[in-house]
């Protein structure tokens, strides 16, 4: 008996070890991804804040002599550096009130760890610093001001949303916050973070630093009277309202889908299998997924695209026509089979493609990403918060062309500047773009481009407005195949109907924050 009870004590005192453990390794993978997310967030206003401070044919940091006007290029730029800027800003004002709230709701105020507060710390410092700045290097000239406070349609913000900007960080309330967190750092957390408690949070040690000591020398060269200055003028421009309402309810929705387990999605597994067989190879998927920071500076509600291609046996039979075999004569493929053609075409592409991950399975999408152009599993792909298949009216030989062309542009890198008019990288709508370009005689799609940041582009946003704009046009050259629209509050995608479709291009960016239930 007694040798049984210490096996029985010993396999729970293991499973009891494996369990904390598990939790452990969760709670760490966790913590890197949030801070990962801090830095990559403060590397992105850095860049902002260094651009603005390299142009001060738009940021003079005197009034000029004389009021003028900024041309529409000059408008266009500022407009994208503030629709940027708020971006970067809104994911660590989220971010900062989902760990506010975990902290609370867990009763740890009094113990929090070193490491957590040295992410909550860091997000506080990173959007207070860099607020100070964009306002330091915008406010100096009244045509900036004006420009910044008209409505910034693209992510829902109303009009005189910079004067709202102002009120919030040149407040007595924002100062006094800070002072009690820098307080808190000095003296809870010194000695944890110069011990082995704080080794988790030493990527952050530098940036809090270097923020504090920004933030401490604004102070003594400003202080209360430059809020005291900037108060009447605020109010003149119509301040107060705090632009940024996300509601507790969305940070807990966050955490329970990005940060807390980062795999939770509105559109389920269940979805995305019931909506494979609907599936044709050449399907274009536009996919939204919230509060991710591959957001940034994306105009829209709608960030992303990506090419249905098939798996073998889907290409297998879906290209088995008349047509396309006759056409495959001509490619010098005699046995009449398309697979045939891709092996032989792009024989590294289509080994990639034919390898499955982890789970087993398949990839049946092609698309870029920020490692580059890949092929990944629809399972993969399609998990999103928002989803839309949209089909070609192609023939089956047009849509047989772009799946090949797609195979050439394979393991190029994404394309981070944006740029349609080079072919060597590829962002997302890029890849499904060229791969239907009309040429050589082809229809193809022929999407109108616009303009984001100076650069040619085709938005997944814009395809939706092209969509919808062309309907039932002879200019209309998609179809609705399905349109899963995911609401944070109820956590959960229904499949919605094409007028909601149309109309989701219209969309603010930043939708999660005015959604009902």
């Amino acid at each position: 008996m007694r040798v049984f009870s210490m096996i029985f004590f010993s396999c729970l005192f293991l499973m009891f070890t494996q369990a904390h453990a598990a939790q452990t390794d969760e709670e760490t993978r966790r913590n890197e991804g949030e801070m990962a997310a801090i830095l990559k967030t403060r590397g992105g206003l850095t860049d902002i804040v260094s651009y603005m401070a390299t142009r001060p044919d738009l940021f003079p940091l005197q009034s000029p002599a004389q009021k003028r006007v900024l041309t529409s290029a000059q408008s266009q730029e500022v407009r994208d550096l503030w629709a940027r800027f708020l971006d970067y800003q809104l994911m660590l004002d989220a971010s900062w009130r989902l760990m506010s709230d975990r902290n609370e709701g867990n009763g740890q105020e009094e113990s929090e760890d070193a490491v957590h507060f040295a992410m909550r710390y860091a997000t506080f410092l990173t959007r207070y610093r860099y607020a100070l700045e964009f306002i330091r290097l915008a406010d100096a000239d009244p045509a900036v001001r004006i420009l910044l406070n008209e409505p910034v349609t693209e992510i829902g913000l109303p009009g005189r949303s910079y004067a709202d900007f102002k009120f919030r960080f040149l407040h007595v309330a924002m100062a006094s916050e800070f002072a009690l967190l820098s307080a808190r750092y000095s003296t809870v957390y010194s000695a944890a973070f110069k011990g082995r408690g704080g080794e988790g949070a030493k990527p952050l040690i530098q940036v809090i630093r270097k923020d504090q000591s920004y933030l401490w020398r604004a102070g003594r060269a400003h202080g209360l009277l430059n809020t005291l200055r900037n108060a009447g003028q605020i109010v003149q421009e119509g301040g107060a309202r705090l632009i940024f309402p996300i509601q507790k309810g969305v940070s807990e929705w966050m955490g329970h889908t990005r940060v807390a387990s980062g795999d939770r999605f509105l559109v389920s597994a269940d979805q995305i299998a019931a909506l494979r067989p609907r599936l044709h190879p050449g399907d274009i998927l536009l996919e939204r997924r919230e509060w991710y920071l591959s957001n940034v500076g994306l105009p829209g509600f709608w960030p992303h695209a990506a090419l249905y291609i098939g798996d073998v046996e889907e290409r297998r039979s879906y290209f088995d026509t008349p047509e396309i075999r006759a056409w495959l004569q001509t490619q010098g493929i005699h046995d009449g089979q398309f697979e045939t053609l891709l092996k032989t075409r792009h024989p590294h592409a289509y080994r990639l493609s034919q390898q499955p991950d982890e789970a087993g399975d398949m990839p049946r999408i092609i698309e870029a990403i920020g490692k580059g152009v890949v092929f990944t599993t629809l399972e993969y792909s399609a998990a999103a918060d928002s989803l839309a298949v949209l089909r070609p009216r192609l023939s089956r030989l047009e849509i047989a062309q772009a799946v090949l062309k797609s195979f050439e542009y394979s393991g190029r890198p994404y394309d981070f500047d944006f740029d349609f008019r080079t072919d060597g990288q590829l962002v997302c709508t890029e890849l499904v773009f060229k791969s239907y370009r009309p040429e050589n005689g082809r229809q193809g799609l022929d999407w109108p481009l616009s303009t984001v940041a100076g650069r040619p582009v085709v938005t997944a946003n814009n395809i939706v407005r092209h969509f919808d704009e062309t309907w039932q046009t002879p200019a209309q050259f998609l179809e609705l195949v399905a349109f899963f629209d995911g609401n944070a509050h109820t956590g959960r995608a229904e499949e919605s109907s094409l007028e909601s479709f149309r109309a989701s291009w219209r969309r603010p960016k930043w939708h999660i924050l005015v959604q009902k239930d």
